[in-house]
């Protein structure tokens, strides 16, 4: 049996890992909720039967804690999961991991060099529709990759950027690094390395530090070219998060709100079982959250219980994924192409 402690008690755990962690997971106990916010620890403290702790001292001198989920607001990731870590106890971090690609290495590194488990939330990976697509495009079923595309129309209204730290510069950046940074993660997840990009951005609807609406075009290693489009300034609701992948040999389509529907599955040679792809692997969800945060602490929580540390997904997993966000907002920067090469760095991302 796991022992939980989860620090930080907002949206995140509010909307998804109470029911994860109350109705879904086997073999894990949430013992101990961490927020600055009392009501907030004590709310989901008493769901789940755990203590509830108010300052993040008290969570770590807990002797009652194997892990600890890290639901914290993005900017404070990397100093929360370094105390994590110092304190001897795992570390389950939501996305984005750190702010800066290299707090992520130093935190991993730390996590090799102690026995600790350093697992990174990135759920979409576990998505039946995600699976099933980068199965087959290693597969090579799509052939040579003529273009991919990744589109997030979600909405936030100026009430969401009024908590403090969604939107800023020093904690959490704009659209691409809070939401669409899933879907970021998917295309290079799926499609493999990112060349050169060049992006746009805007604060078209929402009153932010950073931008509310994203438009990139990437190349791919292979010479493929690739659109991002990212949102949170569609109205009324969330209404798409999808990801295309064009080939040689084929097209797929990943739709919904949430990666969760296959929409599209064609291939020039069609197999039989094609047909059945799409009502296979699609799941109808309730958010954009999705429904594979439970699989995936699952799967951590099974290889904790078998004494393994090495996560599902990594740090070093998750890097690429920061890096692109990086360049993105450096090409906005500089109104210009940047090359993944030269490591681009925002010159505001987690510095305000």
């Amino acid at each position: 049996m796991i022992r939980i402690g989860i620090l930080g008690a907002g949206r995140v755990v509010q909307h998804r890992y109470l029911e994860v962690f109350r109705d879904e997971l086997k073999d894990v106990k949430v013992t101990v909720v961490c927020d600055n916010v009392k009501e907030r620890a004590e709310n989901i403290a008493t769901q789940l039967d755990a203590e509830a702790v108010f300052e993040m001292d008290r969570l770590l001198e807990s002797k009652n804690i194997d892990a600890v989920l890290i639901a914290t607001e993005s900017g404070n990731h990397y100093a929360h999961a370094t105390k994590v870590l110092e304190a001897g106890k795992h570390v389950i971090v939501e996305k984005p991991p750190a702010l800066i690609p290299e707090e992520i290495l130093k935190n991993e590194q730390y996590a090799m060099q102690n026995n600790l488990m350093y697992a990174v939330i990135f759920q979409n990976r576990l998505n039946p529709a995600m699976r099933i697509l980068k199965k087959e495009y290693e597969n090579g079923r799509f052939g040579k990759l003529v273009l991919a595309t990744i589109r997030l129309r979600w909405c936030r209204y100026q009430d969401y950027y009024e908590d403090g730290w969604h939107g800023t510069w020093e904690m959490d950046g704009g659209v691409i690094n809070q939401q669409a940074i899933h879907h970021i993660d998917a295309l290079q997840w799926v499609c493999g390395s990112i060349t050169d990009v060049c992006a746009s951005q805007s604060q078209v609807l929402n009153e932010l530090e950073a931008e509310d609406t994203t438009v990139a075009i990437v190349k791919f290693e292979n010479g493929a070219l690739g659109v991002i489009e990212a949102t949170t300034a569609a109205r009324p609701d969330d209404f798409e998060a999808s990801i295309s992948v064009v080939g040689e040999k084929g097209i797929g389509v990943i739709g919904g709100i949430a990666l969760n529907k296959i929409d599209t599955w064609r291939f020039v040679e069609e197999k039989p079982e094609d047909k059945n792809v799409p009502g296979k692997y699609s799941q109808d969800v309730p958010t954009g959250y999705g429904l594979s945060h439970g699989p995936l602490v699952q799967e951590i929580v099974n290889r904790l219980n078998s004494g393994q540390i090495d996560p599902p997904i990594t740090g070093s997993n998750a890097v690429p994924t920061v890096q692109l966000v990086h360049a993105l907002y450096r090409s906005a920067e500089i109104g210009g192409w940047v090359k993944m090469a030269d490591r681009p760095i925002s010159e505001r991302l987690g510095k305000g």
